[in-house]
Formats: C-alpha cells, sequence, structure tokens
C-alpha cells in the first residue's frame, strides 16, 4: 500500500484546482483608438484588472489601444460580426446603424457632469444601451468622452460669429454636423485616428473634443486657439458581441456589467483630477485658451432646431426624460 502524506496531497489538489481554472481562462479582444496615454485607456485597463480579478482570472481582456485593429468605424464592425470581442468607440459611430442614440449628443442638453452621470448610470443610459441589441451588440455600458471644446488654428473664437467659415473636423453625429452648420462653419466628418494629420497639413482649422483628448492626442502641437464651448457631452459605447455575450455564464456576464460601471467612475474621476492640470500644460506649450466664451450665443442659434429635428424622427420622450434629470 502506498501512502500519500496529507500535505502533499493537498498541495496536489490546490494545484491540480489552479490548473483546471487556468486551462478555462477565456480571452477576449478589446480594441478601442485611444492613444495609450490618454485617461479612455487608464479606464480600459482598470476595466480589464477588475475582470480578471472578479473572475479569479477565467477572463482576460487582451487591450488592443491606439487603433492597432482598425478605426473607430472598422473596430465597431468587427464587434458586430464577432471578429473582435469588445470595442470601445463613440456614440456617434453608433448613431450611423442606430440614430436614435443621437439624442445623447444634442448641443447643451447636460447641464453639468453630474447631470449626465444621472442619467447614463441610470434607466435611461439602461435603455439607451438596449437598443443595440438588435444590431448583434451588448452595451455593457458608458465610458466618458466629455464636454466638447472647440480648438481652431485660424482665429480665437469667443462668439457663435467667430465660428464662420471654420473648416471643422466633426464626429459623424447628424446633431454635430447640424450644429456646425447652423454656427456657419464647415463641419468635415472624419475618422479620430485622421485628425492630428489632417490638423498639421491645414485640410481642416479645427476639431472639436473634450480637454483630455486634445491633450492626449497632442493637437496643441497643431493648433493654436481653444475656447471652452462645453457645447455637447458625448461618451463612448463599450460596446460587445451580442453572441459573445450571451455564451458566457451569468456569473461572468454580470462581472463584465460591474466592471466596466466601476471603471467608468475611476475613469471619471481620472479627468476630473487632471482636466486643469492638462489645461495649464497646454497654454504653456503656447496653445492660446478662451476661458469664458459666449457660450449663450451658441446655444441659441443651435438648441431649438437640433432638438426639434431629432424629435420628427424619434418624438421628445427621451428628450424630456433627460432634461428632467437634470432638475
Amino acid at each position: 500500500m502506498i501512502l500519500i502524506n496529507k500535505k502533499v496531497l493537498t498541495i496536489f489538489i490546490l494545484v491540480t484546482f489552479a490548473w483546471v481554472l487556468s486551462a478555462k481562462a477565456e480571452q477576449l479582444k478589446f480594441a478601442h483608438t485611444m492613444s495609450i496615454s490618454d485617461t479612455m485607456h487608464q479606464g480600459v485597463l482598470k476595466f480589464a484588472e477588475l475582470v480578471k480579478a472578479k473572475t479569479n482570472g477565467q477572463l482576460e481582456i487582451a487591450v488592443y489601444p491606439a487603433g492597432q485593429l482598425g478605426n473607430d468605424s472598422q473596430i465597431l464592425q468587427g464587434a458586430r460580426m464577432g471578429s473582435i470581442d469588445i470595442a470601445m468607440t463613440g456614440n456617434p459611430f453608433h448613431t450611423t446603424f442606430e440614430p436614435s442614440l443621437n439624442v445623447i449628443d444634442l448641443p447643451f442638453l447636460f447641464k453639468d457632469f453630474a447631470h449626465a452621470y444621472r442619467v447614463l448610470d441610470g434607466p435611461i443610459g439602461k435603455e439607451l444601451l438596449s437598443r443595440l441589441e438588435k444590431h448583434n451588440l451588448k452595451g455593457l455600458g458608458f465610458m466618458e468622452i466629455g464636454f466638447r471644446n472647440l480648438t481652431n488654428s485660424k482665429r480665437p473664437v469667443k462668439e457663435a460669429s467667430d465660428m464662420n467659415g471654420l473648416k471643422i473636423r466633426v464626429t459623424p453625429n447628424p446633431a454635430h454636423v447640424a450644429a456646425f452648420k447652423l454656427l456657419g462653419a464647415i463641419p468635415t466628418p472624419m475618422p479620430f485616428t485622421e485628425v492630428y494629420m489632417a490638423l498639421k497639413t491645414g485640410a481642416v482649422d479645427g476639431q472639436e473634443n473634450p480637454t483630455t483628448l486634445i491633450h492626449g492626442q497632442k493637437f496643441y502641437e497643431v493648433q493654436k486657439y481653444m475656447s471652452i464651448t462645453m457645447h455637447a457631452y458625448t461618451v463612448s459605447e463599450v460596446s460587445m458581441n451580442l453572441k459573445k455575450f450571451q455564451s458566457l455564464s451569468p456569473t461572468h456576464q454580470k462581472v463584465l456589467l460591474d466592471a466596466l460601471l466601476e471603471a467608468a467612475i475611476y475613469h471619471r474621476k481620472l479627468n476630473r483630477d487632471l482636466e486643469g492640470k492638462l489645461l495649464k500644460e497646454m497654454q504653456e506649450k503656447g496653445l492660446q485658451v478662451i476661458q469664458e466664451p459666449n457660450r449663450e450665443s451658441f446655444a441659441k442659434i443651435v438648441i431649438k432646431p437640433v432638438q426639434e429635428d431629432y424629435a420628427a424622427k424619434f418624438g421628445w420622450e427621451t428628450i424630456n426624460k433627460i432634461v428632467a434629470a437634470g432638475k
């Protein structure tokens, strides 16, 4: 008879159990177009860290940043088709196939960050994400892009009238395109990965993005003026191939949803802590910042016609719910 030491047997069982868990580990491919120096990438890394910890290593997130797997439209299509498991792309790219989501980007709709978070983290946000399912995507949640500000290489923009004739790169979102046309600018949609070179070569005069992205993409190197217009709040949906999501256990599905919200809150705090510092740093590098442009002059021109255009297609219900959440 062979006698086995109990301590040795226990170690053997634990090692075997750990090996079984490791053998079952599943890797999910997560793609985005943000620079690795951007806070959005840090938020994605936090998400990956949380998922691995909460599943004891059974789910792992492999992150492909900075457009490694394509531009925004390409990675979103990859997620819909299943060649990419999870994609993080701006809401405007989702509106190309689910235009009702355009409501999130309506100009001057959100009063402040707290208002946006109440909407996105609550029932309204969940209902909006559910609209992706008919497009073979599971909306896991929202990562912050933030309140958008304007930069350009031509002149300081202090009033809406200063926009006249400026060629501005915008997202493909119809609300953004319509708003800049109303302001007298020439809106020019293009992939985010192409913006820096377009600014550098003068193909466009300016662009509009939150402070963290303007810094992260080093747009201040090829722009002279920045106006803190805060003209729209935008998000990136983190969306997953629906069939892949459904193939996971209910426990792991919940982990992904919970971890994304936790990572989003972490990312928001990063942004709030960094914005002032990043703005000062860009000013020191030569960017001229107009801190208090006449935002009312912009709002008076764009709010009513853009909201009416949306409501003519999709009704007032979602707009009214979002406005009510800010009261």
